[in-house]
């Protein structure tokens, strides 16, 4: 039975089975990339809820995870050359799982950076602008008179949709045939963005049918279904 002693976060978060690799998230879209990535995987894992309305990424145990206080995290009890390795931030995790398991990078060398290269075009683009987005659109725009920041975010927030939905027109995934990390980090915010922030219409969906119907072939897959609901909330 794997030793997961080393790592404080687990004595405010029990693993159960210290064999599985213990994902400490959200089911929010950064959350749900890791929760989709490892069903899609196949991979053993354990979820611990880390829940904001507590501030539990605040707590010490979790910092000593993830210093920056952001969900997902990892332990994986089974990492390089066998030992336990702790991880935080979607993107590295994704890139992690991919490789360990051989699943959703491509191995052709060209394919895998054009994968990464859409990957990351997630992390410096759709999450950063569509967060700002959501931010002043549903919870603090009408705090501020001056519209600039909100009309800024929204702005870039079509603009980006509009590269996506160049990018997957007469594709069925991001890359081509092939689903990948690329699409499982991007396709929690698209929802999230129209879900949770309720900016579909704001964000000129019905313009980038290339987008929704990508969409629906994400959210529609087995995997999707089962990750779009880990960790459950209490």
């Amino acid at each position: 039975m794997s030793d997961l002693s080393a790592f404080p976060i687990t004595k405010r978060w029990p693993a159960t089975h210290p064999d599985r690799l213990q994902l400490y998230s959200l089911p929010t879209p950064n959350g749900l990339k890791i929760s989709i990535a490892l069903e899609e995987m196949g991979l053993p894992y354990e979820a611990h809820l880390v829940d904001f309305d507590t501030n539990d990424q605040t707590t010490p145990e979790f910092l000593s995870l993830n210093p920056n206080n952001k969900i997902p995290a990892i332990i994986d009890p089974d990492g390089p050359g066998g030992k336990p390795l702790g991880l935080f931030e979607s993107g590295a995790i994704l890139v992690y799982l991919a490789e360990k398991t051989g699943k959703l990078l491509p191995t052709d060398a060209a394919r895998r950076y054009e994968t990464l290269q859409w990957l990351f075009f997630q992390m410096g683009g759709i999450g950063p602008m569509f967060g700002q987005f959501g931010f002043f659109y549903k919870f603090a725009g009408k705090e501020f008179e001056d519209r600039r920041p909100a009309h800024r975010y929204r702005d870039e927030s079509r603009r980006l949709l509009g590269v996506l939905d160049k990018r997957l027109d007469g594709r069925q995934w991001i890359m081509d045939d092939e689903y990948t990390i690329a699409d499982i980090a991007m396709f929690p915010w698209i929802r999230g963005v129209d879900v949770f922030y309720g900016g579909r219409e704001e964000l000129g969906f019905d313009e980038v049918p290339n987008v929704t119907s990508w969409l629906e072939r994400c959210i529609a897959r087995p995997a999707s279904q089962i990750g779009l609901n880990v960790p459950k909330r209490d």
